[in-house]
């Protein structure tokens, strides 16, 4: 049994992986602005405080960092970017600090990140020695994930995971496509060339639980083992909800909607490589795309 601590233990992920260590018999605690439909015992923090008592996050095993602003819910205003980027660099670097001054250290402190690292990379393979994209979400990650650097020198290991687009029916990117798609209105986005390196919830919580017990540190791509196209994936929806999948949403029309937002979500392209997570070990539940969506719908996961 290990004493671990997440932090987002209210989001998507951080509530499915709390419940998933819980199950296994785990002791599990958030640290939270708020235990609304938290599955764990909670401590108090305020990411946008200048400081977090060390004591707080002290005598864990291992501590999970997944805490940051939804970068999908709402126009990218300038005030909505700047909460992305506060939420990710300085809160992640007041936890750092407080760890790295913790009178009990954690042995792994696994932090957050995001296939945003790579930026627009057309059809490249991308691994985890691959150098930094550009662009808003690439500037926010790069400087996420500097933002460790306190628990570095302080001798923590860090396993850096940036995790690829997560499917799921309660919430993310799939849940806000499946109305249109389920009227028939869904089609490709753009060109529909673009990669999505995608991976299902509870491949998500898999691997965040397999580099728990490896101890596994350093970078880790966490997608699956077979990013697609967004025509491929549109294909793929539509077979499994049996529903047409005609319309187009033009570039034009999605920055229109969209502004920024639609050329940092949409229309990038990331053909992410999880190599390094299948060779530690992992066994991917459902590698491909078509899987992932047939078991989530009929699941409702």
């Amino acid at each position: 049994m290990k004493r671990i601590l997440i932090t987002g233990v209210t989001g998507l992920i951080g509530r499915s992986l709390a419940h998933a260590l819980r199950r296994r018999g785990d002791e599990v605690w958030g640290l939270s602005r708020s235990a609304d439909g938290a599955e764990s015992q909670i401590r108090r923090w305020d990411p946008t405080a200048e400081v977090l008592d060390p004591d707080s996050v002290s005598g864990f095993d291992v501590v999970v960092h997944l805490a940051g602003e939804n970068i999908g819910d709402g126009r990218w205003t300038r005030a909505k970017k700047e909460r992305i980027k506060h939420s990710r660099i300085h809160g992640t670097r007041i936890l750092s600090e407080a760890l790295a001054r913790a009178p009990a250290k954690p042995r792994l402190l696994v932090a957050g990140s995001a296939v945003g690292y790579y930026g627009n990379r057309g059809s490249e393979l991308l691994s985890e020695s691959s150098a930094p994209g550009t662009g808003f979400l690439a500037e926010v990650v790069i400087g996420w994930e500097d933002a460790v650097a306190a628990a570095r020198d302080a001798e923590i290991p860090v396993a850096t995971l940036r995790t690829g687009p997560v499917l799921s029916t309660k919430g993310g990117a799939l849940a806000k496509m499946l109305p249109p798609f389920r009227i028939g209105l869904g089609g490709v986005v753009g060109s529909g060339r673009q990669y999505m390196s995608w991976i299902a919830l509870g491949d998500v919580v898999g691997a965040c639980a397999h580099v728990i017990d490896g101890e596994i540190s350093g970078v880790v791509n966490v997608v699956a083992p077979n990013p697609v196209t967004n025509e491929e994936f549109t294909r793929a929806l539509g077979r499994t909800i049996r529903r047409p999948t005609i319309i187009p949403l033009p570039a034009v029309a999605a920055r229109a909607v969209l502004g920024e937002m639609a050329d940092e979500l949409l229309l990038v392209s990331q053909r992410v490589s999880s190599a390094r997570l299948e060779q530690s070990g992992f066994q991917f539940e459902l590698p491909t795309v078509q899987e992932a969506l047939a078991h989530l719908l009929a699941t409702q996961e």
